[in-house]
């Protein structure tokens, strides 16, 4: 069969270990040369039976297999699995909740949970900056959580605590929420965005600083904090939403939009999101709207499917870091 384009394709393709492996070992070694990760040996052998690779010169971790040095290391589970995993992570539009996961390639609910997670940590947004175009960059943030009057006794008590707060009013409508700041770049339609601790002035600068090239044109909505942050060093307009949400080219409806996909899959696939894991439920969200187009051409499931798979190097998650048993400088 060729490159799958479909789901049912994908699933039917990457059902062969032989095919999958195949797959793997391309994206892991493009010129087709198998190399020990450990001691870089070029001439391991492969156990058929195992379909592992044993390296010829005697150390720790002789044997390894295609899973080594990506999010799949150490993993119980087959290759197949993982792969159907990707694709439906990366191409389902509302994200896809571990429950059906489980059901879809017959794994429990918490492995599914963990799977899925390690697949958003490979899907993060590189660091480099937006706004080197001519088109200008939209920034806004957002407030995503629960609303207080409907929040129990004590999840509500937990929030105060975790604020460093006496007493949340609950008439507040931001009471208890996470912070989400978003940056879109209408020239390149790429968008960059995190969870941030606060909308204090230090907070948002450091955050459009990192992210955005000194020079560019930035559109915000009218909070005070943004003016004193962008006066010197871009070109700052900003539409007051209490008069109106368009002014010429000035406003922030395409990171609105943005902020429409992200809350959709939240409320509607994933219900439930504690505030320390949002960032990789954003991380997901964000992958999915930049890899929409390249340029004026859309992109397919099946390319989507292959810039994940070519984001799952090097990079890695534990169940203790992913639980908070373990942080990830003791990693």
């Amino acid at each position: 069969m060729k490159q799958p384009v479909s789901f049912q394709q994908a699933i039917q393709h990457f059902s062969d270990p032989d095919v999958a492996l195949a797959y793997m070992i391309r994206l892991r070694w493009p010129d087709g040369v198998v190399t020990c990760p450990t001691c870089d040996r070029k001439d391991p052998v492969f156990l058929r039976n195992q379909r592992k690779w044993q390296c010829k010169s005697v150390h720790p971790k002789r044997q390894f297999s295609a899973k080594v040095g990506t999010i799949f290391e150490d993993s119980p589970i087959a290759i197949d699995k993982w792969l159907v995993a990707v694709w439906m992570l990366s191409n389902c539009r509302n994200g896809v909740s571990s429950y059906e996961l489980a059901r879809t390639i017959g794994v429990t609910q918490k492995s599914a949970w963990f799977m899925l997670h390690r697949i958003r940590v490979a899907m993060k947004a590189g660091s480099f900056k937006i706004g080197g175009g001519s088109g200008p960059v939209e920034v806004d943030e957002t407030f995503v959580g629960p609303k207080a009057r409907f929040m129990h006794k004590k999840r509500l008590a937990k929030a105060r605590a975790a604020q460093g707060l006496a007493v949340i009013p609950s008439e507040n409508p931001y009471a208890a929420k996470t912070v989400v700041m978003g940056m879109l770049d209408r020239d390149t339609r790429q968008v960059r965005a995190s969870v941030i601790p606060n909308v204090k002035r230090s907070t948002l600068q450091d955050q459009i600083l990192n992210s955005i090239k000194g020079g560019a044109t930035v559109y915000t909505d009218e909070l005070p904090a943004y003016k004193s942050i962008l006066a010197d060093k871009f070109a700052h307009e900003f539409v007051n939403h209490m008069n109106t949400y368009v002014k010429g080219q000035v406003h922030t409806n395409g990171i609105e939009n943005f902020w429409s996909c992200l809350k959709r899959s939240l409320r509607g696939t994933y219900v439930a999101v504690e505030p320390f894991h949002l960032d990789r439920y954003v991380d997901e969200q964000v992958f999915r709207f930049n890899n929409r187009k390249d340029g004026e051409f859309t992109v397919s499931d099946a390319e989507r499917f292959d810039r994940a798979m070519h984001l799952v190097m090097g990079k890695r998650l534990t169940y203790e870091e992913l639980t908070g048993k373990l942080t990830p400088t003791q990693a």
